[in-house]
């Protein structure tokens, strides 16, 4: 049964992987900032099989090296670990490009130490495929397409900008030590609530329904659940005839879309009903999930059904 390494456990997407893994038998490391904050990693020790099977690693996107020791000895590493956009973050350089860049470098290159490592699986965003000024000509968006760095500085969008030119050094540095590499690009990602707090998507989901924000973003993105990222993810280290990209998104909308969607299902809460001034990110496109239903991915789950799971732990934990 092969061991793997799920980098920035204490995320959405990856502490979902860390829970799936070991629910299939797996030995899992897990890399954090600091494993003492319990407040933080405590969860992923309650997970089924953890006292078992997970150790939970010391290391840091930023230090060179950080990951040597998590990733020797194991047969494949998830590197899931990215900073998500802080709205008003003055200094989106050090705390959203550079790691977001250096953090994907940096693990290949301890993986690239590591002669145990048999594939990497990066997790990138469909955030580095959707922005170009041809988005409406050229969908369905499929893995040949890259968001222009160009068009994201236009428009201040610095998280795809980071996502998009990160995944490209990453291609660059796996053919450079030789890695087999797969990328997931996934979209927004909804569902149920893992963590003891609501972190970035969640908790983006949480401030539209309480109106906490006083706007909602003007987004036309595709939404995706969780357990479809999850299982792409392990077909992508899994599944031998994996390559390259692999786009991992269900319906597009515009959230405006989902709100009305949610009105009608979920009358009591007050809603956002101010539409923000963003512009650059509003542009009606689709995307083509194809290549995951040929590597044997089951349909991908509805708008609906992601929310509606979303919402349901919101109530259960008492933020809604």
């Amino acid at each position: 049964m092969p061991e793997y390494c799920v980098t920035g456990g204490t995320g959405f997407i990856a502490a979902y992987l860390v829970k799936s893994l070991l629910e299939n038998g797996h030995a899992v490391r897990t890399t954090v900032r600091d494993p003492g904050d319990d407040g933080k990693v405590g969860f992923l020790k309650e997970l089924k099989g953890a006292k078992e099977r997970l150790r939970i690693m010391k290391a840091d996107l930023m230090v060179e090296g950080s990951f040597d020791a998590a990733v020797d000895g194991v047969d494949g590493v998830f590197h899931t670990a990215s900073p998500v956009l802080v709205p008003y973050d003055d200094n989106v350089q050090a705390n959203l490009i550079d790691p977001t860049i250096n953090g994907a470098l940096n693990v290949l290159k301890s993986c690239s130490k590591a002669s145990s490592v048999k594939r990497v699986v990066l997790t990138s965003s469909c955030s580095a495929i959707r922005y170009r000024d041809d988005v409406q000509q050229v969908s369905p968006l499929n893995e040949s397409h890259w968001s222009d760095p160009e068009y994201c500085k236009r428009y201040n969008l610095w998280y795809p900008y980071a996502k998009t030119v990160a995944e490209k050094e990453a291609w660059k540095a796996a053919e450079q030590y030789g890695i087999d590499l797969v990328v997931v690009n996934p979209s927004l990602v909804i569902g149920p609530l893992l963590a003891p707090q609501p972190t970035s998507t969640l908790f983006l989901t949480l401030a539209i329904v309480k109106g906490l924000q006083g706007e909602f973003p003007n987004l036309t993105i595709g939404f995706v659940h969780i357990d479809d990222v999850v299982a792409t993810h392990i077909l992508a280290m899994e599944e031998k005839r994996a390559s390259g990209r692999l786009i991992c998104s269900s319906s597009v909308a515009h959230w405006s879309q989902i709100i009305e969607m949610l009105r009608a299902k979920y009358p009591q809460y007050p809603f956002e009903n101010k539409c923000g001034s963003q512009s650059g990110d509003d542009n009606p496109h689709s995307m083509d999930a194809g290549k995951i239903m040929e590597l044997g991915l089951p349909p991908l789950k509805s708008l609906e059904q992601m929310f509606d799971d979303c919402i349901k732990s919101f109530q259960d934990r008492g933020f809604l």
